[in-house]
């Protein structure tokens, strides 16, 4: 299925984008605090390049002689590379990945054979492991050379509180676990501020895998150990992002979007696996009670967080490559990375939504609604109701949209990616009086300052679709439109009268 290389590791992606003049290297001085987000987010919301800042400079003045990456997914052709795809075939893998949840019966050696692709997949899955690999090239310890300032982490925004890891894939497993049982890992990205030369603050919110995790060696009285992977390979970057059920491991999920198994190794200073082709780990340790105030930050809705505490994580190793790159990226109101990696998971994810509620079409989340705000779906309606239905579907059935404060369901004939035509159904298809779903107190992300309660909000569900049956009363009228011919014979005309184009 993939038309790209294998991605063992981010270095291989990079040269993959140089080999397109996808990758831009800046000579020049840059600070980390605050200059290096201000030109990543200038050349993101150009479509630009993957960049390099050859001398970061840290708070101290000092050069950090380690180079920053940005911007890697910060166009979808990127993101969709990542997946080892063009950005035509990310559909095509979303059926595939539908199709691995929910094998339809084998019918045949011809079937059974068409259906090698998947089996590959699933041996993908499984990992292979080493007892040592160029991420641990380099061991540095407390009192032996470890110091987190050192390194070239970001201040994104001027009302920062602090300097944030941005980019980091957080390796967890469940107490009582064993440490050669990667499929109960769970990887996430979080949050992690830059708490001092050897500690860092956790953030993460407690329905995150992270989370539930840390939950367990609380019970049981434990610390619990953290890696924190720098630099992964994109796919297990990207599968540490992707929304999967809470039974299906990242770290092994990551060989199917990879076209290869993951390669890993055991941690030096912690009981846990980790990629073994990263660019740098750190390692840690999590104690109970052991929390400080956290933020605030800039965050993906536009606004800063406020100051909560959150786990401190401290660590007992940091390992890397001899030559190692800090991958960084910025979160903030879209455009931002997030933004962008969530236009093509929402392709990706379209033929699973499909499964569970076959009357979708084609579904939208506007990025610039922070990318899961607000869904526009599209149906072939045909009964009385079935526009709410699918509302409650999307809310019920699939956990993804729980924070979903706002749903309109438009018909076949809209395009739910074109604002335009969304209006034109809201303008003409929607009486307020009849239309809209209002709930109260369900669950949402406690990040939404627009909710009366934190964790709790209402939300809104816009009927936009013609209107049938028992819905209304009235005769309803008939869609305008000019007959294909008259339209065939207009361009001809166009292009006999303007064989320019017209501007």
């Amino acid at each position: 299925m993939r038309s790209l290389p294998v991605f063992s590791d981010l270095r291989s992606f990079l040269d993959w984008a140089k080999g397109r003049n996808d990758h831009k290297t800046i000579a020049e001085p840059v600070a980390v605090e605050l200059q290096m987000s201000a030109v990543h987010r200038a050349v993101l919301e150009r479509g630009g390049p993957i960049l390099r800042f050859d001398k970061p400079v840290l708070p101290s003045g000092a050069h950090a002689p380690i180079p920053v990456v940005t911007n890697l997914f910060g166009t979808t052709e990127r993101v969709a590379a990542g997946l080892g795809l063009a950005l035509d075939q990310v559909p095509a893998l979303g059926e595939f990945l539908a199709s691995l949840k929910a094998p339809a019966p084998v019918e045949g050696m011809r079937d059974a054979f068409s259906r090698l692709p998947m089996l590959k997949a699933a041996l993908s899955t499984r990992v292979t492991t080493s007892k040592k690999g160029p991420v641990q090239e380099v061991v540095l310890e407390p009192g032996k050379g470890l110091n987190l300032e050192e390194l070239p982490v970001q201040q994104l925004w001027p009302g920062d509180g602090g300097r944030l890891f941005t980019w980091p894939v957080v390796v967890t497993r469940p107490y009582g676990s064993d440490m050669d049982a990667v499929m109960g890992y769970n990887l996430g990205i979080y949050r992690a501020q830059l708490h001092g030369p050897e500690s860092i603050i956790m953030r993460w919110l407690a329905h995150r895998g992270g989370a539930q995790h840390h939950r367990t060696w609380l019970a049981a009285g434990k610390p619990m150990p953290v890696a924190m992977v720098l630099g992964a390979d994109p796919a297990t970057l990207l599968s540490a992002a992707l929304p999967l059920p809470e039974n299906v491991s990242e770290l092994t999920f990551s060989g199917v979007l990879r076209g290869q198994r993951s390669h890993l190794v055991p941690a030096k200073t912690v009981p846990l696996m980790v990629p073994a082709d990263a660019e740098m780990v750190i390692e840690g340790w999590i104690h109970a009670n052991d929390t400080a105030p956290e933020g605030p930050f800039g965050d993906h809705t536009g606004y800063y967080n406020a100051v909560e505490p959150f786990p401190v994580m401290r660590v007992s190793a940091l390992t890397h490559r001899k030559d190692p790159i800090y991958l960084s990226t910025y979160t903030g109101r879209p455009p931002d990375e997030p933004a962008i990696i969530g236009e093509v998971f929402n392709d990706l994810a379209l033929p699973v939504i499909r499964q569970q509620i076959p009357e979708v079409k084609d579904l939208w989340l506007p990025p610039a609604a922070c990318s899961y705000r607000i869904a526009v779906v599209q149906i072939k309606k045909s009964y009385p109701g079935q526009a709410r239905r699918v509302m409650m579907a999307l809310w019920g059935m699939l956990a993804q949209f729980s924070y979903t404060k706002m749903v309109i369901v438009v018909d076949d004939d809209i395009d739910p990616r074109n604002w335009d035509d969304i209006a034109w159904a809201l303008a003409t298809r929607m009486d307020p009086g009849r239309d809209l779903v209002v709930l109260d107190r369900t669950p949402m992300d406690y990040l939404d300052f627009a909710s009366p309660l934190e964790g709790l909000a209402g939300k809104l569900g816009i009927d936009a679709t013609t209107k049938i049956g028992t819905e209304t009363t009235r005769e309803w009228g008939t869609v305008m439109g000019m007959r294909p011919e008259d339209e065939a014979f207009a361009e001809a005309v166009l292009k006999r009268q303007f064989p320019g184009g017209l501007k």
